[in-house]
């Protein structure tokens, strides 16, 4: 039996989340893998590091590049690890190096398979977070596909509940 369009369309919904050093991103994290896993969906995690600056010592600089990959690399696969866990499914894990608004803008040019972002708001009154506030405002008319916002404080058995 050949599988309908709608079953494939579920099939291949990735939902993005930016992995960031915010407490926020546990709950952008559980929210996307949920979703995921009850639509039948794909959880894909980025992790961007800032480019190390010109050095005169270009071996130093390298080495640093490498060191910021590496970890960037140990992070995600540890949170691949919870995704699994959720969703039975091994995440996409991407890393790049630059501005985190550039580079996502950039992945999702190149990557049709992304369907919907999502981030969690910080969880404080400071705002929603940079990244937020540029995808809303200044960066919003680039952006290519849906972003769902989860309150940044939302508790697990809140994340069940509304997912």
């Amino acid at each position: 039996m050949s599988e309908t369009t709608a079953e494939r369309a579920r099939r291949d919904r990735v939902f993005l989340v930016v992995v960031d050093d915010s407490p926020e991103r546990a709950v952008a994290l559980r929210y996307a893998a949920l979703r995921a896993a009850k639509s039948g969906g794909r959880v894909a995690l980025l992790r961007v590091v800032e480019p190390v600056g010109q050095s005169e010592w270009a071996g130093i600089g390298a080495l640093m590049a490498q060191e910021r990959l590496e970890e960037a690399e140990s992070t995600l696969a540890g949170l691949a690890a919870q995704v699994r866990e959720i969703t039975g499914g091994i995440p996409m894990l991407i890393t790049r190096e630059g501005n985190t608004a550039d580079e996502l803008l950039a992945l999702l040019a190149e990557d049709p398979r992304i369907s919907i972002l999502v981030l969690a708001s910080a969880a404080d009154s400071k705002g929603p977070g940079p990244l937020i506030q540029a995808l809303t405002g200044r960066l919003g008319a680039k952006m290519t596909i849906p972003m769902t916002v989860v309150p940044g404080n939302m508790s697990e058995a809140e994340l069940d509940r509304v997912t």
